[in-house]
């Protein structure tokens, strides 16, 4: 199962945004209240209708749309969560929870199939309190995170370099594919610790991370099965992945046989000859 990352939940920003930005949320209707949190489905419906949309941003795997006034939702899709932008006349698929009705007249509907996913009504005051939110790392495309950056951070980590990327609180928005891609790319076994890359090793991490991210955000993302952007399109960086999903496949590098292991309990997809333990 995918769970949108970085990529993803960028490109579901920017397609969105070039729709949605200036127009007022004129009635909400919400079918599953789990999928609201933090308020009442009543005060949270009361809080945005007659709102006007102002501006879209991502923090690590985070959407947050920012809202005339104080208000933000901070959406996070989870595993199957899908945000389209879409005419009113449409079909409502099954699995809609909550539908945004728009001052053009369009929808913004929120399809979630295993119901994971959450939207929190938040203001700029509160979005440093939400759990999993505040405690979010740098982000990997932004100024602050560095090659500098990487090298301190992973010399004080006696732990292995896969679970340390998953990590949110170390850097935000990877996931498991970007992950094994910039492994791979990096030519660092996922068991690897961190705490013994070498000065080379590390260089070659923090540009593959930045490498695949941004392939991946020009691509529009990975589709492997429930991810759509904004205008439920799929991704195809799927087409692109080099280890990822790709078992007994040969490695693009070098044509050895890329293989599965699984590391901290994920499956992780690598190449033995290109990525020595």
């Amino acid at each position: 199962m995918q769970m949108p990352e970085l990529p993803e939940v960028e490109t579901v920003k920017r397609t969105l945004e070039k729709k949605i930005k200036g127009l007022t949320i004129t009635d909400v209707e919400i079918d599953m209240p789990k999928i609201i949190r933090d308020t009442t489905p009543e005060d949270f419906k009361k809080a945005v209708t007659g709102i006007k949309i102002l501006r879209l941003a991502r923090r690590g795997k985070y959407l947050l749309i920012y809202l005339s006034g104080e208000n933000v939702l901070v959406i996070h899709l989870r595993m199957t969560g899908r945000l389209v932008y879409t005419e009113a006349s449409e079909p409502v698929p099954r699995h809609t929870h909550l539908i945004f009705h728009l001052s053009d007249g369009y929808q913004l509907r929120f399809n979630d199939v295993r119901q994971f996913g959450r939207v929190i009504l938040a203001t700029n005051k509160t979005l440093s309190h939400i759990k999993g939110f505040k405690d979010l790392g740098p982000e990997p495309l932004e100024k602050d995170f560095t090659r500098d950056f990487l090298r301190r951070e992973l010399k004080r980590k006696r732990t292995r370099i896969k679970p340390l990327l998953l990590d949110q609180t170390f850097i935000a928005g990877l996931g498991n594919i970007y992950v094994d891609e910039t492994l791979h790319r990096a030519r660092i076994h996922p068991e690897r610790l961190a705490c013994n890359l070498s000065p080379r090793e590390i260089a070659n991490l923090y540009h593959s991370i930045c490498e695949v991210l941004r392939e991946g955000i020009d691509n529009r993302g990975t589709s492997m099965r429930d991810y759509v952007d904004g205008d439920g399109r799929t991704g195809n960086f799927q087409e692109f992945l080099r280890v990822y999903n790709r078992e007994g496949e040969k490695c693009p590098r070098c044509g050895a046989t890329i293989d599965r292991i699984k590391v901290g309990g994920r499956s992780s997809y690598y190449c033995p000859v290109c990525q020595k333990e």
